[in-house]
């Protein structure tokens, strides 16, 4: 295409400084009278390319010349320097050596105007090592081994061709051909140990709609209304944004919304300890009250 081949032309010319029509043309596998009539088009367009004879000519842009609206405006600038910034929370000794590039051709100073952090506030992550591992097997096409705690308990040595790492619910997941299982699946990368990468290659396209397609994530959901102690304001603003929020006349709070209904319900709630009442549905209370009693007695001496 014509308009990629002009967008590339000009980082071609900006970063090396200068080419001849014949490489241009090879590289591009046009001919050198196409590559002429994209000079002719660029210098209509405000981009100062200029030709030079003899030795050490060629084709080169203006030196200070910084891309501009020319080809991409101001808002796709930013937009541009923005997502390379969010790249370099998973990639950061490639991206910000990109990003730092960019920045010097749109003259764009205080790019780093936000900072994102995916780990929590302890001083060691074992998911960096394992991103990191799986990253180079995806690159590389390579089968990798490890063992796997899945949420049912079971610890399971696992082959998996991995084809993408996914961030969903503040975790990140590794996507990939389970050959254990014969089937698609999902593994959380905190789950995952004794990680190894293998020599065997493997061929498999990326299927479209990863978590919709995924059996482990069909969850099923049921509305539940809870009352919170006053005292816990804070999360409950903090994880129930976008439900319904009700504040009774001693200062609690009533929340109605749809939960999955799984064992990751259960030790949330459970996460609040005594500052918490499950008022519907009557069967998740009698299920709370169960479990309670199970807990008791484990203390009983």
């Amino acid at each position: 295409m014509a308009e990629n081949r002009l967008f590339q032309m000009v980082y071609l010319l900006l970063e090396r400084g200068n080419m001849t029509a014949p490489e241009l043309a090879k590289r591009f596998e046009v001919s050198v009278r196409t590559i002429y009539r994209d000079i002719d088009i660029l210098s209509a367009a405000g981009i100062p390319v200029y030709t030079a004879q003899g030795k050490g000519g060629g084709i080169f842009i203006q030196e200070n010349f910084v891309l501009n609206k020319s080809l991409i405006s101001e808002q796709e600038q930013m937009q541009i320097l923005m997502a390379l910034q969010g790249l370099s929370i998973v990639d950061a000794e490639n991206t910000s050596i990109l990003l730092s590039k960019l920045s010097g051709i749109f003259q764009k100073q205080n790019v780093n105007w936000i900072e994102v952090d995916f780990s929590d506030w302890k001083k060691e992550d074992h998911s960096d090592g394992v991103f990191e591992q799986l990253k180079s097997a995806i690159f590389q096409n390579k089968k990798v081994s490890f063992t796997y705690y899945s949420v049912k308990g079971e610890k399971t040595k696992r082959v998996v061709e991995p084809l993408k790492l996914v961030f969903k619910k503040m975790n990140w997941f590794l996507y990939g051909y389970c050959n254990t299982r014969e089937d698609y699946r999902l593994f959380k990368l905190t789950r995952i140990r004794e990680l190894e990468l293998t020599s065997i290659s493997y061929t498999r396209s990326m299927p479209s709609q990863i978590f919709q397609n995924s059996k482990e994530y069909k969850e099923r959901f049921i509305l539940v209304t809870l009352k919170f102690d006053k005292e816990m304001a804070y999360r409950v603003y903090d994880e129930f944004l976008n439900e319904t929020i009700y504040i009774d006349e001693d200062g609690n709070f009533l929340v109605e919304a749809n939960m999955p209904y799984n064992e990751k319900l259960f030790n949330y709630l459970f996460s609040f300890g005594d500052k918490v009442e499950v008022i519907t549905p009557k069967n998740l209370r009698e299920e709370i009250h169960s479990r309670l009693k199970k807990i008791q007695n484990k203390y009983i001496t």
